[in-house]
């Protein structure tokens, strides 16, 4: 008790201190089964980790941990940027002080944050995989993870700037779906991608994918939200050069599953009607709509998250000496991405990892936050919000 009343303390100091806006420190991340793409902006020997492969994503506002196989026990942790107290992730503040981060009302009905943020940098295709949907996820003790996709613009793409998603739509139609099954047995090979559809990414845009959706993420810098959950099955064998372990097919299968059913059990976790749906464009790619309530001289908000009351996201772009004062519905974290300014009275610098990521707590979000453009660029900043924070999010209709 002792230390949960020390921990409510320091989180209600923090946020006395930033009149409702909590500074937060970078929170990477390692993974092991691609090279990275070495665009995240830290040294260049900072990015070879050893057993724990490379430095490949940086979790923003995260009260997840990252499921590795090998890692510190808080990798994916984000923590609270405090000076001359203990330190305490973001995880546990929300935990020790709901109501005073997430407001009393979206507390008692919301256990948590909900959603995840991140930036992944490879530097090649991510292998084919889905995300478990929920009622796969739940045998395993986990969540779905419907994600969504923003690239932001003025960075290299990389040499694969295309993503692969769903399947033809032929194969869903005739229920073909033992064509998949061969390559998930032999696991020796990527022709697995002959059987799904490429897109280009382009710089602005992004997509949005619900779980049981294969997708292969193209080498574009990215920038993610999605459900607060780090599930998946890997499909595709071989990728960069490198046959992967088979271990990731696996993940996060129940052995009794793996043991009855084989590989022909990854086949049920496909949501066969979304993957092959021949609207999946259309239905599936986020352009950024702009908020025309709430454009102001020199400053316009765009969604850019959107389609779905899980989570959501808006990109606001800032003129060099302009000035935008916004409220919002609930709690929301913020990444600036370029620029230099001031967010809340907190000074902001994109490009610092440690000037660059805040968390609005919901009182100050909805009494107003002022963010001003004090440099000679664009200020470009990213909110991101949790499940049902804003029940006025964008929906795209279905053909």
């Amino acid at each position: 008790m002792a230390v949960v009343d020390a921990r409510r303390d320091h989180v209600e100091r923090a946020l006395a201190d930033g009149d409702g806006i909590l500074r937060l420190s970078p929170a990477w991340v390692a993974r092991d089964f691609l090279p990275p793409g070495r665009r995240l902006g830290v040294a260049e020997g900072a990015y070879d980790l050893g057993e724990r492969g490379f430095l490949c994503e940086r979790w923003l506002a995260s009260t997840t941990k990252a499921d590795n196989r090998v890692g510190p026990p808080d990798e994916g942790l984000s923590y609270l940027a405090l000076e001359g107290a203990e330190p305490i992730t973001l995880k546990e503040a929300v935990e020790t002080d709901p109501a005073a981060v997430m407001g009393e009302t979206y507390a008692s009905t919301h256990a948590g944050l909900g959603r995840l943020a991140k930036i992944f940098d490879y530097s090649t295709r991510l292998p084919l995989h889905l995300h478990q949907r929920q009622e796969h996820a739940a045998l395993v003790g986990r969540r779905s993870k419907d994600e969504a996709y923003y690239f932001p613009e003025g960075v290299d793409m990389g040499p694969h700037p295309e993503t692969f998603f769903g399947v033809h739509p032929w194969i869903a139609e005739e229920k073909a779906y033992d064509l998949l099954l061969p390559y998930l047995e032999a696991w020796d090979s990527d022709l697995i991608l002959q059987h799904t559809r490429g897109y280009t990414q382009v710089a602005g845009d992004g997509f949005l994918v619900p779980s049981g959706v294969l997708h292969a993420p193209g080498s574009a810098l990215t920038i993610e939200l999605q459900e607060d959950s780090d599930v998946f099955a890997m499909l595709q064998a071989l990728n960069a050069g490198t046959i992967i372990s088979k271990d990731l097919l696996w993940k996060d299968v129940r052995p009794e599953d793996r043991e009855t059913k084989g590989e022909r059990f990854i086949l049920e976790l496909i949501d066969w009607e979304e993957n092959g749906d021949p609207y999946f464009y259309e239905h599936h790619h986020l352009a950024p709509l702009p908020i025309e309530s709430t454009r102001q001289p020199g400053a316009e908000e765009s969604w850019i998250f959107y389609d779905t009351p899980k989570f959501s996201g808006k990109r606001l772009v800032l003129q060099p000496g302009a000035a935008f004062t916004g409220t919002d519905e609930g709690v929301y974290s913020v990444f600036v991405w370029r620029g230099l300014g001031t967010y809340g009275g907190l000074e902001v610098q994109g490009g610092v990892p440690e000037m660059d990521e805040l968390l609005v707590a919901h009182d100050r979000a909805v009494r107003g936050v002022e963010v001003r453009n004090t440099g000679r660029e664009e200020l470009l900043a990213i909110k991101f919000f949790g499940p049902d924070v804003n029940p006025d999010v964008p929906t795209i209709a279905r053909r």
